[in-house]
């Protein structure tokens, strides 16, 4: 017969049952691959003698080339990339103002401003709006051609009107002018 388990909360788990066994197990995988399975241009002596392999360690590492005799050609000196910080990623809400500036765009010219001040209307902060028409990806000198071309398909201007009410519409006066070449003004 067994003996009883205990039945109160606290009874010990085996080590390797515990998550920090595993965790430590992931680790030293980690650190013996890196260690051991990088240059392969790097052989070790072997014989066909099965005594020698058998030789102590000491004998091993007197058999076997150091780093410096090792010709440049065959073993590149180690680099470390340097890699960048973590950017953090995005929130909830900058994904949703993203994703809302991504679908106003899909049907409508906006300025960078625009897009912005349309977002905080939808009640997006203005951090997220703002990440949302940074990130969007938009051309803004195209979004200034886009809406040049739709206010030209509904009413007349002259250049300088056009121009006036793109940059009423936030375009900056570039983007404006821009707009204004495209459409032939």
């Amino acid at each position: 017969m067994t003996e009883a388990q205990p039945t109160t909360s606290k009874a010990k788990k085996k080590f390797y049952k515990k998550p920090v066994f595993w965790v430590g197990i992931v680790i030293l995988l980690i650190i013996a691959s890196a260690a051991g399975g990088g240059d392969k241009n790097n052989k070790s002596v072997t014989t066909s003698d099965t005594a020698t392999k058998a030789s102590t360690t000491s004998d091993t590492a007197k058999q076997q080339p150091t780093a410096t005799q090792a010709t440049p050609a065959t073993t590149a000196p180690a680099t470390t990339t340097p890699t960048k910080p973590s950017t953090p990623t995005a929130t909830v809400s900058q994904k949703n103002a993203l994703a809302k500036a991504k679908d106003y765009l899909s049907y409508t010219a906006f300025s960078h401003d625009g897009l912005v001040a349309q977002l905080e209307y939808e009640k997006f902060s203005t951090a997220d709006a703002t990440y949302g028409a940074d990130n969007v990806g938009a051309d803004w000198n195209e979004q200034a051609a886009k809406k040049a071309k739709d206010y030209m398909s509904y009413s007349s201007f002259s250049r300088q009107g056009l121009i006036d009410q793109l940059v009423y519409d936030k375009f900056t006066q570039d983007q404006a002018t821009y707009g204004a070449n495209s459409v032939g003004l």
